[in-house]
């Protein structure tokens, strides 16, 4: 009896102990008794969803086509852990989930990091993130814009990293940032298309800074960055930014400067233009970016965003110019419910591109365009 009572308790012990580890492991970070802490919880729903009708001319072809397209569509995550610890996280649903074989998540994931506040001046970041680049186009997310310029269109905007911001005064905040230069090994982003002097560095690294500054009670405010990536060895890409804006009651105005030399072509705009066996060298794109918003009233505001993008490719280190692009989008927005952010809105986006007669000769590149309206709705919905 007393030989099987004490092979029972044997058999027992592992299982209460193992018990116990489940239902630590189980226990979750804000248990129904802190139920309170719920309201530092933020949930949210985005999505555009537009019908389109668009047309293509070249000066060999043509195509159109009218369709629906679900633009954006993301769920976010952000919450207040602690005094000084916050955590956000984004997954967009428009892309793809294979693992990227850089830093080992899915380019769907575009936000996840931590926010952790050393002092009410200073802050670190860690995680996924967006680069501190500068201009406003960029402080858009995809959701708000329905046509990037060409850097922005191609330039890779979530990457993981280490950050700081610094705040010495209500008008002025500062932000440097260590990331990846990119989420994929180089072989696996062009493969084949490698030029032979190019070789994996022993880390891909960007090096960001910006600076953010509020004047005249905020009617002026800037967004100025400079940042440096090396994509391969000894070999990178300098960006520099100037990003400019004026608010008053009704009208805002944003303007953006935009500088890109890249040693290796990050965007692919000048290789596919020059159409060579690798991937193009000393690449420079130079851009311009307005927008104007006015808000005629509460349900109804309208806004213009005009661009120019000119990129150039070096050609036995005579620099020439290939192309120039040209894009406008005027919009119209309607909101007709009140406390609850739902736009139906209906644009024009022209986009515009010439070459020059380098490229033409060279390349045999033609001028082409293409005309698109919109139909839609905006909606970035708060559940929570």
């Amino acid at each position: 009896m007393k030989k099987s009572f004490l092979i029972s308790a044997l058999l027992l012990i592992p299982m209460l102990g193992f018990s116990q580890i489940s239902d630590s492991l189980a226990q979750p970070l804000i248990s129904i008794e802190k139920k309170s802490l719920l309201k530092n919880l933020n949930i949210t729903f985005d999505m555009r969803t537009e019908f389109q009708a668009y047309t293509f001319r070249g000066w060999d072809r043509y195509y159109n086509g009218i369709q629906f397209e679900n633009g954006f569509t993301a769920l976010g995550f952000s919450a207040k852990l602690h005094d000084r610890v916050n955590f956000s996280f984004r997954n967009r649903f428009n892309k793809g989930s294979d693992i990227q074989t850089l830093d080992q998540l899915g380019s769907n994931i575009e936000l996840a990091y931590l926010n952790i506040k050393a002092s009410p001046k200073l802050d670190f970041i860690i995680g996924k993130t967006y680069a501190f680049y500068g201009g406003y186009e960029y402080e858009f997310k995809a959701l708000e814009v329905l046509e990037y310029n060409d850097i922005q269109s191609n330039a890779l905007a979530f990457v993981t990293g280490a950050g700081i911001t610094y705040k010495p005064s209500v008008d002025h905040k500062f932000g440097f940032q260590i990331l990846n230069s990119r989420t994929m090994l180089y072989d696996d982003i062009y493969g084949d298309v490698v030029a032979e002097n190019i070789q994996e560095p022993d880390w891909p690294v960007a090096i960001v800074g910006n600076w953010r500054g509020s004047f005249f009670d905020g009617k002026i405010q800037t967004i100025y960055s400079l940042s440096y990536s090396n994509q391969v060895k000894n070999k990178g890409t300098y960006f520099f930014t100037l990003g400019n804006k004026y608010q008053n009651r009704n009208l805002t105005l944003m303007y953006d400067f935009n500088y890109s030399y890249e040693e290796v072509d990050t965007k692919g705009i000048v290789t596919d233009i020059m159409a060579g066996t690798s991937v193009a060298e000393d690449a420079l794109y130079v851009e311009n970016w307005l927008r104007a918003e006015y808000r005629f009233s509460s349900k109804f505001k309208g806004l213009l965003s005009l661009m120019t993008s000119s990129a150039y490719g070096d050609a036995a280190s005579d620099r020439k110019h290939l192309r120039t692009s040209y894009g406008m989008v005027p919009t119209v927005y309607y909101s007709p419910i009140e406390k609850i952010d739902i736009r139906f809105f209906f644009a024009y986006i022209g986009r515009f591109y010439t070459y020059s007669n380098y490229a033409i000769q060279e390349f045999d590149t033609a001028y082409h365009n293409r005309n698109e309206v919109r139909l839609g709705i905006i909606a970035p919905l708060l559940l929570l």
